[in-house]
């Protein structure tokens, strides 16, 4: 399997989350949203940390390019975690509005941050790396 389809399809699983976590949201079944969205958080930093662990330094190892995309996506990825820290106080205060907004920052932050991976640095991963390989380094840290 190319890097950029296993990640691709990574992506695709933790957008599944993230709207079970919104619509239980919407819904006010908080039970079920702490749930849902216990499960988001989880998937998507393992999801950051095969990049950062894994693809990342592969990455710039073999290309050299150490200022490029990887340094772009690790900044989003902080940016990520903090929107995910308010989304879980948000949660816990059971607080619909802000967990709302808070959301739809976190998903215009990861839809702009996954087009970039999948359309610059997937593709360029499979052109520079052994993608077998590399899948097979990140499927090891666990199934998003």
């Amino acid at each position: 399997m190319m890097i950029a389809q296993y990640m691709t399809e990574e992506h695709r699983k933790c957008d599944s989350y993230y709207a079970e976590a919104e619509k239980a949201v919407t819904e006010g079944n908080w039970e079920k949203a702490k749930e849902a969205f216990r499960e988001f958080k989880e998937k998507t930093l393992l999801h950051f940390q095969k990049e950062e662990e894994v693809l990342f330094p592969e990455f710039e190892e073999r290309t050299g390019i150490v200022m490029g995309p990887t340094q772009v996506m690790r900044h989003e990825h902080a940016q990520a975690r903090e929107l995910l820290e308010r989304l879980e106080k948000a949660l816990e205060t059971q607080n619909k509005d802000e967990f709302l907004s808070i959301g739809e920052s976190l998903m215009i932050l990861i839809q702009q941050h996954n087009m970039k991976e999948e359309q610059i640095l997937y593709p360029m991963s499979d052109q520079h790396l052994e993608s077998e390989e590399m899948v097979e380094k990140m499927a090891e840290l666990g199934e998003v």
